[in-house]
C-alpha cells in the first residue's frame, strides 16, 4: 500500500500561529477593556451556536426519519408493481446513501459552515478515498452492470465464485447467497460482474445426463431395456410433447478399460432435477443387480504362468 505524503512549508505554519495569536490577544484586549460587553456577546455568540447546534440535531432527525419512510414507501411501490427484488434492493440502497450524504451536507450548513468550502473539502477526500477504496468503485460499478444486464435476479440459484446458492440480496457493491447448507455468502459484485456465472433457473428445462458403467459380458440389449423401463415410469420425465424438451435417450457410449458405459439423456423440469437424479440413481442401483447386471468397478485381471 503506497501512502501520499505531503510537505507543509513552515511559512504556512508560521503565518496560521501567527493569526491565531494576534486573534487571541485582540480577544484579550477586549475583554481587559469592556469586561461586561466581552461577557455578553461571548454569551450571545454560545447562545447562537447553541440554537444552530439544535436545529441541526433537529434537521438531522427529522431527516432520518424521512428517509426511512422514503425507503418504505419505495418499498411499496416496488412491491405493488412487482417490481424485481434485484433492482429494488439496489435502488434502495443507492437512494438511501445518497439522501444521507444531503442530510449531513445540510445539517452541517446550518452550523454557518460553508458548504462550497464543505463541498470542494468533500470532492478532494472523494478523490483521495476513490483512489484507496478503487476496489469499492469496482464493485460499485460490477453493481450498475448486474443491475442493467441481469444475469441473474432475486430468488435464482447460481453458482458463482466457487459458491452454490439462492440470490438474496443485490446491494450496490456487493450480492449475497444462501447456500443450500444455510451458509450467507457475501461477494463484491466486482468479481462476480467479470467471472463466469451459471444461473440455473434462466431455463424452463434441464437435461438429465446419467452414467451407468456395468462390466463387460453384460447383455446390452437387457441393460437398455432396463434403463428405458426405470426412466419411462417415473412420471416427472418430459416427452418431445412438451417445448423444449425430447424423448428420453439411452445408449451404449464407450467400451473402457474395466467397463462398458451407458448413457441416459432425458428432460425434466428445472425444479424438478436434483430430485428426479437422486431418484433415478436409487432406482438404478436397486434394479440393475437384481436383473442380473452387475456394476463395474476398476480393476485389475493378473494371470500368473507356472
Amino acid at each position: 500500500m503506497t501512502f501520499l505524503q505531503t510537505t507543509i512549508d513552515p511559512e504556512v505554519i508560521n503565518s496560521v500561529n501567527d493569526s491565531i495569536k494576534n486573534a487571541a490577544d485582540t480577544l484579550l484586549q477586549k475583554a481587559k477593556e469592556d469586561p461586561g460587553t466581552f461577557m455578553h456577546d461571548l454569551g450571545q455568540a454560545m447562545l447562537d451556536f447553541g440554537l444552530k447546534l439544535l436545529a441541526a440535531f433537529v434537521i438531522y432527525l427529522v431527516g432520518a426519519w424521512i428517509i426511512r419512510r422514503i425507503k418504505k414507501a419505495l418499498n411499496r411501490v416496488f412491491l405493488r408493481r412487482k417490481t424485481e427484488k434485484t433492482l429494488a434492493t439496489f435502488i434502495s440502497s443507492l437512494v438511501s446513501i445518497t439522501l444521507t450524504v444531503l442530510l449531513i451536507v445540510i445539517a452541517i450548513s446550518t452550523l454557518g459552515i460553508n458548504t462550497t468550502s464543505l463541498a470542494a473539502l468533500l470532492a478532494a477526500g472523494g478523490m483521495a478515498i476513490g483512489m484507496a477504496l478503487s476496489g469499492t468503485v469496482s464493485n460499485f460499478a460490477g453493481g450498475i452492470m448486474i443491475l442493467v444486464f441481469k444475469p441473474f435476479k432475486v430468488g435464482d440459484f447460481i453458482n458463482a465464485q466457487g459458491y452454490s446458492g439462492t440470490v438474496q440480496s443485490v446491494t450496490i457493491v456487493n450480492t449475497k447467497i444462501l447456500t443450500t447448507d444455510n451458509r450467507l455468502i457475501i461477494i463484491p459484485n466486482g468479481a462476480l460482474s467479470n467471472g463466469n456465472i451459471d444461473n440455473f433457473n434462466v431455463m424452463k428445462l434441464r437435461r438429465l445426463d446419467i452414467e451407468v458403467h456395468v462390466e463387460y459380458g453384460t447383455d446390452s440389449d437387457k441393460c437398455i431395456e432396463l434403463l428405458n423401463q426405470i426412466i419411462s415410469e417415473d412420471p416427472r420425465i418430459l416427452s418431445s410433447k412438451e417445448p423444449g424438451a425430447k424423448d428420453p435417450f439411452i445408449a451404449l457410449m464407450s467400451m473402457d478399460d474395466s467397463n462398458i458405459s451407458f448413457i441416459t439423456r432425458s428432460w425434466v423440469l428445472a425444479e424438478d432435477y436434483w430430485p428426479v437424479k437422486f431418484d433415478l440413481n436409487k432406482k438404478i442401483y436397486d434394479t440393475l443387480p437384481k436383473n442380473g447386471i452387475l456394476f463395474a468397478y476398476p480393476h485389475m485381471d493378473v494371470t500368473i504362468k507356472n
